[in-house]
């Protein structure tokens, strides 16, 4: 009898294991795609994971300029711009981290005092700014903080995908790109709901603690102390060899292009102000406005995914910039309340635009990440598509100054939009300006699986910066 109990225990045990076994890797199959969920691999995660979260504090930023510092939607879309600086200096700080080790360690150092800093702006935000000048300084350290803690996990990724196959290095990258869409989808709606609760200073002192999950995790990166001196010589080496391929036509012509059109001016800073002032949308509705967007954007990425990829890049950027154009227009009816004459709801014609608008910009924005990719050739790749995207987000600055520049001129203001139809009508019309210039982009015979052939070969890189860029252009800068 005892006997049987034993046996009966043993068996037991072993139907246990093998189902934790079966667990484990169905795990790590469909939730990890395939890699080890290591403490490392959840530390990568969870710093991307903080980058999407942050935008819980969003519309506290938009609202807090607007309501507290009493600023007009020209200052609002000025100061936007200036913030996006860091991004625009992303590779350099990847050069910083590569080549001046902190006690000896490349990374962690570096994603600790990101953090710190991080903290550090949020806090600011919520206790002594009081001036458009300081909330600058202190929006454009949180952007500054975000951008380093982005290189240095896609450095890691890109370290932990160079010894695997293609296809592992993909899904590494879709898993990190993943963990930042959820943090994003996770605070969408919060966002605005929260702000019905409390103002918009302790939201900041909530989202102050968020970057300090990035410095505790830091402890977590697997990474050998350095005991060679930094070789500066690798540095002016890579430098080089980037200047050789960016001197390629077949380089600098795409990038050109890619840069003027991003660099049409935008309304968005003017139409929050017509939104709120206007219409009346307060926090919660806005953070609808947003979840709705966000889940969008995945589905204009499932869509280019599923059926564009395989389009030549002239055709899907000329037709899908005319579309972009053609239904942005639909903010007019808006904005003259004429969608109140044709029955429609404010805050359905709203949700409605909103949601196919996002849909159209991310198939529209998808081939610019495509094309960055391919314009890399071999030997310079995560450092020239970081270079890339440097000038795609230096382009969005153009944007912001420039639709501040319009706003002002055609005298929109917080409570005076006449002409802010005229501003969305140039705003959208703008975009088309650059059609004439799609020759610039590779033709329909390139590929979209093979890089770009270039006239000369370029060297071998020795130094390489993270490519992980997708989330990045589309992040807001705090």
């Amino acid at each position: 009898m005892i006997k049987d109990i034993d046996i009966c225990k043993e068996t037991s045990m072993i139907v246990s294991d093998s189902g934790l076994s079966k667990l484990k890797a169905s795990v790590t199959e469909k939730l990890f795609f395939g890699h080890e969920p290591s403490a490392e691999l959840i530390a990568i995660l969870l710093v991307y994971f903080v980058q999407g979260i942050l935008g819980l504090a969003r519309l506290a930023v938009s609202f807090f300029l607007k309501d507290e510092l009493h600023l007009n939607p020209a200052e609002v879309s000025a100061l936007l711009g200036i913030v996006a600086l860091p991004w625009m200096i992303k590779p350099l700080f990847g050069f910083i981290s590569d080549g001046l080790p902190i006690f000896g360690y490349r990374r962690r150092p570096y994603l600790i005092l990101s953090g710190l800093i991080g903290t550090t702006a949020w806090i600011l935000l919520a206790t002594v700014v009081h001036s458009a000048w300081a909330a600058t300084l202190a929006i454009s350290l949180g952007s500054l903080s975000t951008a380093i803690a982005d290189v240095i996990v896609d450095s890691l990724v890109v370290e932990r995908a160079r010894g695997e196959s293609v296809s592992g290095a993909g899904s590494l990258q879709s898993l990190s790109w993943g963990a930042s869409a959820l943090g994003g989808l996770m605070t969408a709606y919060f966002s605005g709901a929260l702000l019905q609760q409390f103002d918009t200073r302790t939201i900041f002192l909530i989202t102050a603690t968020f970057p300090l999950i990035a410095s505790s995790v830091a402890w977590l990166i697997a990474e050998s102390p350095v005991t060679s001196k930094p070789d500066w010589s690798v540095v002016g080496d890579q430098l080089k060899q980037l200047k050789q391929a960016i001197t390629q036509k077949s380089i600098w012509l795409p990038t050109a292009f890619l840069f003027l059109w991003q660099a049409t001016p935008t309304a968005e800073s003017s139409f929050f102000y017509f939104s709120t002032n206007e219409l009346g949308f307060e926090p919660e509705f806005l953070g609808r406005v947003r979840l709705v967007t966000s889940i969008a954007s995945i589905v204009g990425i499932w869509v280019f995914q599923r059926f564009l990829k395989g389009v030549p890049f002239r055709v899907i950027f000329g037709w899908s910039t005319v579309i972009s154009a053609v239904l942005g227009l639909s903010m007019i009816l808006l904005v003259t309340h004429t969608n109140r004459a044709l029955g429609i709801d404010d805050r359905w014609f709203s949700l409605g635009d909103s949601l196919i608008l996002t849909v159209m910009g991310q198939i529209a924005f998808m081939p610019v990440l495509v094309l960055a990719a391919r314009l890399c050739p071999p030997g310079v790749e995560a450092t020239l598509f970081a270079l890339l995207m440097s000038v795609v987000n230096l382009s969005g600055l153009v944007s912001y100054e420039f639709g501040a520049l319009l706003t002002h001129w055609f005298g929109v203001t917080e409570t005076n939009f006449d002409n802010l139809w005229i501003l969305v009508l140039i705003t959208n019309l703008s975009t088309l300006l650059p059609l004439p210039l799609l020759g610039w982009l590779p033709g329909a015979d390139a590929t979209t699986s093979e890089p770009i052939k270039l006239a000369e070969p370029v060297g071998q890189a020795l130094v390489s910066v993270g490519s992980s860029e997708v989330v990045e252009v589309q992040k807001d800068s705090v």
